[in-house]
């Protein structure tokens, strides 16, 4: 990023049913981010924020590092503020080994966060790493430590490192800011007569009837004769999948007795609303959740399972599903590789794509986003692992990211996103929710900020609440009571859903003939009134940069 950046005065419209703009001339966020190892490495973003401060503008810093992270911090800081959000990157290489996994951990004098970014590094060029931080109190001294995961004494350089602080204000203002230029567009109506004159003064209303973003939530088999579900459900989402009810143990809990019966009525209430639905899921590596018949079987007897499974669920469902998590959870257990081959899941991705060449493929995890100190799923670990299966032959067309959150950090939480961004692959949260280990209001709370980051990142495509109703609760957290009245959690989606949509926008055409307005991605319908005339019309707004035109003829 070029200094002029962080002195941009940027025209946030926060464009609603009364539009204003707010003037603002601080930090604005950078999204760039690297996956692949460089020989030398960028300059350092936002020209190293507060960095600077501490480095004295020396580009390159080696330092050599111990596993007892208390004697050896990397950058110590002073004085910094609470109710901020801090973007961390670095530059790093490592010494006398081939690669190590990293991790940053920062320690103030109130608090410990445990991982805060993390980078598999290499000897013989530089990876990028980027994480960051909330401090909700303010810290007199604040030291930032850079260590292999394991704890292991390893020497590693580090190079154009940066922190730059964020206001909530700021990080809120550049959320909105994102959210503008990559979920709404521009449009103009221009109204004339027959004979091409513009009309001046003509009535027009316009009503959003659909939002083209995909925001669902998971429903069980809960769903089906429940009216009350049903209706509520329907006026909410777009968006939909199984919570278990296709996975092979629901499927096939007896070996050869294949029941689709429960899917098929789920289904039917999808299509009978027109709500999008993803396939959740042919394969999960963790053997407890193979059906039981299935984790004592091996060689031949579980490979024709195996074929038998994917051919009757894909043929049974062709065309029907979206996306497909074609094998679940791979980052964390491997039972299918144990038994039948390392390239057991790159097959599962083959088959899939012959039997539904339409749907989106999907590498579906948990603990990306969530956090970084699961080194089996670090942001890295994810690329790798999705790049071996593309090598390998693999039709990668998706990221799932499970998103299952106790305590969310939005910086980190958006460092990934723009990691995984690189490789240009429709990103969903494919399973929110927060811990029920916390109370409702503050699941509500941080519901809200992993919403909220979710959907102002340009790189995410959809959001999947993991919130199917039961009699007994939700797997974790519930959006509302079973007589449909919100629980906390439900009002942050509520609002949420009103925030998201444009809803209606009346006025007048002006003295060119013309109405404007700022609206969320979607179909809309447009009623045009002059004098004795009325026309009623529907278009789309799609994704594009340049100013959307329609013309209604009166």
């Amino acid at each position: 990023m070029n200094d002029g950046l962080l002195t941009l005065i940027l025209v946030v419209s926060l464009l609603t049913a009364s539009s204003f703009s707010v003037a603002y001339d601080g930090p604005v966020y950078d999204y760039s981010a690297y996956t692949k190892c460089k020989s030398e490495p960028e300059d350092p973003l936002y020209n190293g924020g507060i960095m600077n401060d501490i480095v004295h503008g020396t580009r390159h810093q080696k330092l050599t590092l111990s596993g007892n992270r208390h004697n050896f911090p990397a950058f110590e800081f002073y004085n910094l503020p609470g109710n901020s959000f801090y973007s961390f990157s670095s530059w790093i290489k490592v010494e006398g080994a081939n690669s190590c996994s990293i991790k940053i951990s920062v320690t103030t004098d109130k608090k410990t966060y445990q991982c805060t970014g993390t980078v598999i590094a290499k000897q013989d060029c530089w990876s990028f790493l980027k994480g960051g931080f909330v401090l909700d109190l303010p810290s007199n001294s604040t030291f930032l430590f850079i260590q292999d995961a394991e704890g292991r004494d390893i020497n590693i350089s580090i190079a154009s490192a940066s922190l730059q602080p964020f206001s909530e204000d700021e990080w809120r203002i550049n959320q909105e800011y994102s959210i503008n230029a990559k979920r709404k567009r521009a449009t103009i109506i221009h109204v004339t007569d027959v004979h091409g004159q513009r009309l001046d003064g003509a009535q027009v209303l316009v009503e959003q009837i659909s939002r083209d973003f995909p925001f669902g939530s998971a429903i069980a088999s809960t769903i089906l004769g429940n009216l009350p579900y049903q209706k509520w459900f329907a006026e909410r989402f777009n968006a939909a999948v199984f919570e278990n009810e296709l996975k092979w143990y629901a499927t096939e809990p007896q070996k050869g007795i294949v029941n689709y019966t429960v899917p098929d009525q789920m289904l039917e209430f999808a299509r009978a609303n027109q709500i999008l639905v993803r396939g959740h899921n042919i394969f999960w590596e963790n053997p407890k959740f193979s059906p039981s018949w299935v984790q004592n079987l091996t060689g031949p007897e579980l490979q024709l399972a195996v074929n038998s499974r994917i051919q009757s669920l894909m043929g049974q469902y062709k065309n029907e599903f979206i996306h497909w998590d074609v094998s679940n959870e791979m980052l964390h257990f491997d039972f299918y590789e144990q038994k039948l081959g390392p390239h057991a899941s790159l097959q599962f991705f083959e088959i899939a794509h012959q039997a539904d060449p339409l749907a989106t493929l999907f590498m579906n995890e948990y603990n990306v986003v969530e956090t970084c100190f699961d080194m089996n799923s670090t942001v890295d670990a994810y690329i790798s692992r999705l790049r071996e299966l593309e090598r390998g032959g693999a039709k990668m067309d998706g990221i799932g990211l499970e998103s299952h959150f106790t305590v969310p950090n939005p910086p980190l939480m958006r460092a990934i996103l723009d990691k995984l961004a690189t490789l240009n692959l429709p990103i969903w949260l494919t399973e929110v929710d927060i811990s029920n280990t916390l109370d409702q209001q503050t699941q509500a709370r941080y519901l809200e900020a992993v919403l909220r980051e979710g959907f102002s990142h340009p790189s995410v495509n959809g959001i999947m609440l993991w919130t199917a109703l039961h009699p007994n609760g939700c797997y974790e957290m519930c959006l509302t009571d079973n007589n449909f009245r919100n629980l906390p959690a439900g009002d942050v989606v509520d609002n949420f859903l009103k925030e998201w949509q444009t809803g209606m926008v009346e006025g007048q055409t002006d003295d060119h003939g013309s109405f404007s307005f700022y609206g969320y991605l979607g179909e809309y319908k447009v009623n045009v009134c002059h004098g004795n005339r009325t026309v009623t019309s529907t278009f789309s707004l799609c994704q594009g940069d340049e100013t959307r035109h329609l013309n209604i003829q009166l």
